[in-house]
């Protein structure tokens, strides 16, 4: 286990007991925490399974790396949900978890690039970093860390990606990218089969659910429009 940089249990991150105090918003964003949570727990699992089969030492040393970095982020999160005492229940079932690491176990190399970077990560940390300016402070910095790594991680998946599709030829390749958007729809459309009221829990901590979904489609065409660059 990585320990925990982050030591809230001693420094006592002044939260914010107005916004705390609010059973609304205290509810939705502790969801959104565990939900981070999980999703960084299902990654990080992901990326073990996949370095034994990874193209190259680079691959497999940046996905060691990310397990290491994705247990902080587990720690440092569980570690402050604990003391913002919000339910800490799971929102994603065990079965929905299943499926989903049985998604990336069938995955070639350059698709669980795909839909691990480009949706997970790269979406995944543009709609948390969208959160910060209305969070908590104590929330705030529990999601530093993880939120300054995540960087490291998208850049490493791009990078992966770009080799990944060097590699193969040009007409190939051209289809690929071109179907990349289906792919992210696709994959996209799975996790909106887990139904979680996610728009919900954006809205009562203060965002503006439309507002976000655009933001992240401008994300998409960036990341893409540099694949295909």
């Amino acid at each position: 286990m990585v320990l925990c940089s982050v030591h809230f249990a001693t420094r006592r991150v002044q939260v914010n007991l107005v916004a705390i105090n609010n059973s609304q918003y205290a509810h939705a964003m502790g969801r959104l925490l565990v939900l981070y949570t999980q999703v960084d727990q299902l990654i990080m699992e992901a990326c073990a399974e996949r370095i034994a089969s990874a193209p190259s030492q680079e691959a497999k040393m940046g996905l060691a790396k990310q397990v290491g970095d994705e247990c902080r982020h587990v720690a440092i999160q569980k570690q402050w949900m604990s003391i913002f005492g919000v339910d800490t229940g799971p929102v994603i079932g065990e079965a929905a978890l299943r499926d989903l690491h049985e998604h990336f176990r069938g995955l070639g190399w350059i698709d669980f690039l795909s839909d691990l970077y480009l949706v997970v990560e790269a979406l995944g940390s543009q709609a948390v970093e969208e959160l910060v300016p209305l969070a908590d402070p104590g929330t705030r910095e529990s999601l530093r860390v993880p939120l300054q790594d995540e960087l490291d991680h998208v850049a490493f998946g791009m990078a992966q990606l770009t080799t990944a599709l060097a590699r193969i030829p040009a007409d190939q390749r051209r289809l690929v990218v071109d179907k990349m958007p289906d792919r992210i729809a696709h994959f996209v459309s799975l996790l909106s089969a887990l139904n979680l009221p996610v728009e919900d829990w954006f809205e009562k901590v203060g965002a503006d659910y439309q507002q976000l979904c655009g933001v992240l489609e401008r994300r998409q065409q960036e990341l893409l429009g540099a694949l295909a660059a």
